[in-house]
Parts: C-alpha cells; sequence; structure tokens
C-alpha cells in the first residue's frame, strides 16, 4: 500500500493513536484527531505536551488511523516536521492551524475564536511525511 491508497480512509477517519519514542526508545502513544494534508498526516498539538517534546528530539513516529469501531486502520509511519508559532509567519500559522483542523474533520463557529485559542496555546502543526504506510482498510 502507498500513501495515494491512503489518502481516502483518512480523508473519512480522523481518529488517531500517534506513537512517538522516550528518550530511553520505549514507545509513547496518545490519541489525535487527524487528518491528510499536503501528502502527510496532519494533527494539531498544544506546544507543551510530551508527545511534541518526544518528536523535537526524534522526528520518527507513527499515526494509527482507525474507524469509529476499530473494524478497520490505516497506519502511516514516517518523519514529523513541526511548524509552530517561533518558526512560522503568523498569518501563515494561523491559515495552516485552520486547515490541519478542518482536515480532522473540525468545524468552528467562530473562527476569530479559534486563532486566539491556537495563538494562546501555543499550538503546533504536526506533519508526519510517509515512509511506511500499510493496514486494514475495510470500508
Amino acid at each position: 500500500m502507498d500513501f495515494t491508497d491512503a489518502e481516502p480512509f483518512l480523508r473519512r477517519h480522523h481518529r488517531m493513536v500517534v506513537t512517538t519514542h522516550r528518550p530511553d526508545g520505549h514507545a509513547h502513544a496518545s490519541i489525535v484527531l487527524g487528518g491528510q494534508v499536503d501528502d502527510c498526516v496532519a494533527f494539531v498539538v498544544r506546544d507543551d505536551t510530551v508527545k511534541l517534546q518526544h518528536l523535537r528530539r526524534d522526528p520518527r513516529c507513527t499515526a494509527l488511523a482507525v474507524t469509529a469501531d476499530w473494524s478497520a486502520w490505516v497506519a502511516v509511519e514516517g518523519t514529523a516536521t513541526i511548524q509552530d508559532w517561533d518558526g512560522t509567519p503568523a498569518e501563515q500559522m494561523r491559515q495552516r492551524l485552520r486547515a490541519v483542523f478542518k482536515a480532522a474533520g473540525g468545524t468552528h463557529g467562530d473562527w476569530d475564536e479559534f486563532d486566539r485559542v491556537m495563538r494562546e496555546e501555543r499550538r503546533a502543526i504536526v506533519l508526519v511525511s510517509p515512509q511506511r504506510v500499510y493496514g486494514l482498510r475495510s470500508r
């Protein structure tokens, strides 16, 4: 399977388990809502999360997207790139956060409030560039 095979699944199923690597090499799993953006798996995280600390140190990760009933899944293993408020122009960051949020199935009634919260919480974007894609896709 390659990433183009997985894209339709990733556009429909946004529940994900993300696995990063602890300093001692053990896995660290957490849940996110994600989606497909620019030939990558993308999700938004707070700047103070353990998963982001792990990814800043070691960008290897796996994003496992699952159906609501866990009957089908797609795993994307790859390298994470982080976009944050320190390294990305503010307007570009605002637009990218909205795009990733929408790709993850999100909607919002007040985009100005969304933008404010994203800035205040120093949310970052994680883009996982696929290196290996596999899974069990029944739908």
